[in-house]
């Protein structure tokens, strides 16, 4: 069975991109919409630069919930994101090897600029990890930090 186990942690964008940009860290544009934002299943449809996916996920359980992941034709997954419910999201993702973890960094865009997320996968949920000093809190928990909800209610209208 897919699981995944996620914790995701705002960032302090000003330490960030000082370290992105002494590392030489380069992003993928992602653009991803959601065909269902039920609570108890996402299906969400992302390009990743010339890569694509449809991505179904069930409700999140403390870090932990179901996910599972498809590859999709660019074409095809372009076409869905017409589908999608509400707005779609904009953003950079970078993907930074820190102290042995692999962390993913979103630099939201559009209505959500000013956001920067990361996250973190880890094989049990309190699997031991060094925090990179650009962390700001932990957001885990807080369903607004969700890409299915900033959708709906976007960082800049907090």
């Amino acid at each position: 069975m897919a699981i995944e186990i996620e914790r995701k942690f705002r960032v302090q964008n000003e330490a960030w991109y000082e370290a992105a940009a002494l590392a030489g860290w380069t992003g993928v544009r992602c653009v991803q919409g959601y065909l269902n934002r039920d609570p108890e299943r996402t299906v969400r449809v992302r390009t990743a630069g010339e890569a694509a996916f449809l991505t179904i996920k069930g409700r999140t359980h403390h870090a932990t919930r179901l996910e599972f992941e498809y590859p999709l034709p660019l074409e095809e997954a372009q076409t869905l994101l017409t589908l999608c419910d509400g707005p779609l999201i904009d953003k950079t993702r970078y993907t930074v090897l820190h102290e042995g973890m692999t962390w993913e960094i979103d630099d939201f865009h559009g209505d959500n600029a000013g956001l920067v997320v990361a996250e973190i996968e880890l094989p049990t949920e309190d699997h031991p990890f060094a925090p990179p000093p650009w962390l700001v809190e932990e957001v885990t928990h807080d369903a607004r930090y969700y890409n299915s909800a900033l959708a709906v209610t976007p960082y800049g209208r907090w």
